[in-house]
């Protein structure tokens, strides 16, 4: 099989080509530009593409793929909202995915933004490296004992309910489904209680009509004063517009961002609203209390490998005709 690999970053490139030793009947073709309808038809030749969660997968990108001859795309990733799944059964385009590569690695990084805005380290290391060693403005709070809600209790949500247990705090979660392997120590309660209780709120959902814009002025609004917002999952989840106003209404006491908004969101969109998306972020990052950071949730050694092993016995049961519990479609 012949594999035209998307958006290659050199990490990529090295996960990917030391797990293909053990798929010997793979090829691939790695390039830097991500797949969208400009850079479809170079996938003349090859039998799939791999894309990754930034990939435009909409109706014009299929259609070219179709009729280039592609059978299957690879993502690289466990979302998929950027794939038009109708338009992918309509070609018999088979669309499989990587639904959960290293969930610690994610919930991990959702801590560690946590911790970073609580115990303010940026600030921290920026006055020590001013060669000021003062503690003003440093104070933060013990997680100790503290409510911690998470919203969103699959793989990555889970990891992050036993993290918080870890940490000796009381551990509340809101989710359609309840996890059956958390019930000795996490309450679900409502979406309402979790957002008036919790001392530490960290979103693990996908991103869905139900969850688009999940947290708006009116959710912020029902939030402990405070309180710390944690965004490891999709930018779209929150309302940027809204996170400002609540951040100058001083609803927060820190705010760790993996994603935004801008990430995916203006590859559907009219490109004129990309000015004022990035601008939104620029602002976020303008406020002392927010720490974000480049979508690096995932980015750890085990969770690349784990990437590469799926993605490529996604293609192995492609070719072998096998049912796969990766298939989106």
């Amino acid at each position: 099989m012949r594999i035209l690999f998307y958006d290659t970053k050199s990490y990529d490139k090295e996960s990917f080509d030391e797990t293909k030793k053990l798929f010997p009947d793979t090829e691939i073709e790695y390039i830097k530009s991500d797949l969208d309808p400009r850079t479809a038809a170079l996938a003349e030749g090859f039998d799939a593409v791999c894309g990754f969660v930034s990939s435009d997968v909409g109706a014009d990108t299929l259609t070219i793929l179709h009729s280039k001859g592609i059978k299957l795309i690879l993502m690289r990733c466990a979302g998929f909202n950027n794939v038009d799944l109708e338009k992918a059964k309509e070609y018999d385009i088979r669309v499989m995915r990587v639904p959960g590569y290293s969930p610690e690695a994610v919930a991990e990084h959702a801590m560690a933004l946590a911790l970073a805005c609580n115990r303010r380290l940026y600030k921290a290391y920026n006055k020590v490296r001013e060669n000021d060693f003062s503690l003003a403005g440093l104070m933060g709070s013990n997680f100790y004992q503290k409510t911690a809600g998470i919203i969103g209790t699959g793989k990555i949500g889970a990891a992050m309910c036993r993290i918080c247990h870890g940490f000796g705090m009381k551990v509340i979660a809101y989710d359609v489904y309840e996890n059956p392997e958390l019930r000795s120590f996490v309450t679900y309660v409502s979406l309402e209680d979790l957002l008036s209780d919790s001392d530490l709120i960290s979103l693990h959902c996908p991103l869905m009509d139900s969850t688009h814009h999940m947290i708006n002025i009116d959710t912020i609004k029902q939030m402990k004063d405070g309180v710390i917002l944690v965004n490891t999952s999709r930018g779209a989840l929150v309302k940027t517009k809204d996170l400002i106003e609540g951040i100058r209404m001083h609803k927060f006491a820190g705010v760790g961002l993996d994603v935004y908004e801008e990430e995916t969101q203006n590859v559907f969109e009219d490109r004129s609203d990309e000015i004022l998306e990035h601008s939104t972020t620029a602002r976020l990052l303008s406020f002392p209390n927010v720490m974000i950071t480049s979508h690096q949730g995932f980015f750890t050694k085990e969770a690349l490998a784990a990437i590469a092993q799926t993605s490529l016995q996604n293609a192995m049961d492609f070719i072998t005709g096998n049912p796969s519990p990766n298939d989106v479609c």
